[in-house]
């Protein structure tokens, strides 16, 4: 039982260590990041909703983005046809993502409410803390790239 956990553990540390799945992966999150971004400026700025508010919509807009270019190109060859597994990928992405919100969204509440931080800064922190998350449970669970 051990050697197959350590084989386990292994594959699985393989498929996380593609440079280029990763720099892709990032990528990806910088769009995601920026639209996150602007769309949380836009919505602080020109509505009465707050940064952590705004937060929320905007980082389902930036999901649905990574998510659309993360299937047709960072994770192209292991998404099976068909609108039910698509479905059920987006619907595994975005439970896997709100893990990495919920890191996000506690590093902006935590940096401007106790810390002064300009929200767009924070916001910026949190996103680059969660996206190590991301990059874990997507690879692993929405896409399962250690069974190549």
């Amino acid at each position: 039982m051990s050697d197959s956990l350590s084989e386990a553990v292994r594959m699985r540390a393989r498929a996380l260590l593609s440079t280029t799945r990763f720099g892709q992966f990032a990528g990806v999150g910088t769009v995601g990041a920026a639209v996150d971004n602007a769309v949380l400026v836009v919505l602080v700025e020109a509505t009465v909703l707050g940064p952590i508010v705004a937060k929320v919509l905007s980082w389902e807009l930036g999901i649905v983005i990574i998510f659309a270019i993360n299937e047709r190109w960072t994770f192209a060859e292991y998404g099976t046809g068909g609108i039910r597994s698509l479905g059920s990928r987006f619907l595994r992405s975005n439970l896997v993502r709100f893990g990495g919100f919920l890191v996000t969204l506690g590093v902006l509440a935590v940096l401007v409410r106790r810390f002064d931080v300009w929200y767009v800064a924070a916001n910026v922190i949190g996103i680059g803390i969660g996206f190590f998350v991301n990059y874990t449970c997507e690879s692993l669970y929405t896409w399962q790239v250690h069974q190549e």
